[in-house]
């Protein structure tokens, strides 16, 4: 074979040799990297940027697109161990010419977190409305929408502050009573009646745990990887793990925050 046609083979092969070694290196030692490049990708794809707002010494993080306008604007509160940029897959689906804000809940990626906050529901409540004072979003009623916990906080924070809301979009709310607890209800209850704060089925720390924390809480059944490959196994905890950070290092105050939900009775003004 001639020797540049080899040269140029050899070229060739360590160019694309180069991209696939890095990625598996980021999935194996950096795995939550490429997540924060996904999530940086779509945002960017979808017009979404990121700010930071003030109240006193707390920091705000949010997303937002677009400027308030004559049309509502549309304030986005996501769940528990979640974050601001889960919204993106509604929000690809939205008018680009509405005033859309995603904010990170207190305790949760770029927002304050301390293990002297209050985080329960009404705590919660205080530090949106905080929020959406700090950005001005109540000059005039605002569309509000939340889920799971955030749909909780949502819905206290309608009942609390009428007059800034405009309409309310709940997506499977914590919170709310039902004639019958599910699985993952009659956990926190159990959790609840044994003071047991030490641990919170949506923070898994093994393979096991998360497959578990999958079935409560996925009406699609995801499959874990087990001990037969331990590498990936590793991977997959330590990706959750680490996305989910915040969340351990204030697992108790989010673990009395989910017991109380569990026996919350419905949504009511305060005087």
């Amino acid at each position: 074979m001639d020797l540049d046609v080899l040269n140029m083979f050899v070229i060739a092969g360590g160019t694309l040799a180069i991209p696939i070694l890095a990625f598996v290196a980021s999935f194996l030692l950096w795995p939550s990297a490429l997540i924060r490049i996904y999530y940086w990708y779509w945002r960017r794809a979808l017009g979404m940027q990121v700010r930071y707002a003030y109240y006193d010494d707390y920091q705000f993080c949010y997303s937002y697109r677009g400027r308030p306008g004559n049309k509502p604007s549309i304030l986005m509160l996501h769940g528990f161990s979640a974050h601001k940029d889960m919204w993106l897959s509604v929000v690809k689906f939205l008018p680009k010419n509405l005033h859309l804000v995603c904010v990170d809940m207190p305790g949760h990626e770029g927002t304050t977190r301390s293990s002297l906050d209050d985080y329960s529901i009404n705590g919660q409540v205080k530090r949106i409305h905080e929020f959406v004072e700090c950005i001005k979003l109540n000059r005039k009623p605002f569309h509000l929408v939340g889920t799971s916990m955030g749909g909780n906080v949502a819905g206290v924070y309608a009942a609390q502050y009428p007059a800034e809301v405009c309409s309310l979009s709940l997506v499977c709310p914590a919170g709310l009573p039902y004639p019958t607890d599910n699985k993952f209800r009659k956990f926190l209850r159990e959790l609840k009646e044994s003071e047991r704060i030490d641990r919170i089925p949506l923070i898994p720390s093994t393979p096991e745990e998360m497959a578990e924390m999958l079935k409560l809480c996925s009406y699609v059944r995801f499959k874990v990887p087990q001990q037969n490959n331990r590498i990936l196994n590793s991977t997959v905890v330590s990706l959750v793990m680490e996305l989910r950070s915040p969340c351990c290092e204030l697992q108790p105050g989010f673990c009395n925050s989910l017991r109380r939900m569990t026996t919350f009775r419905g949504w009511k003004r305060e005087p």
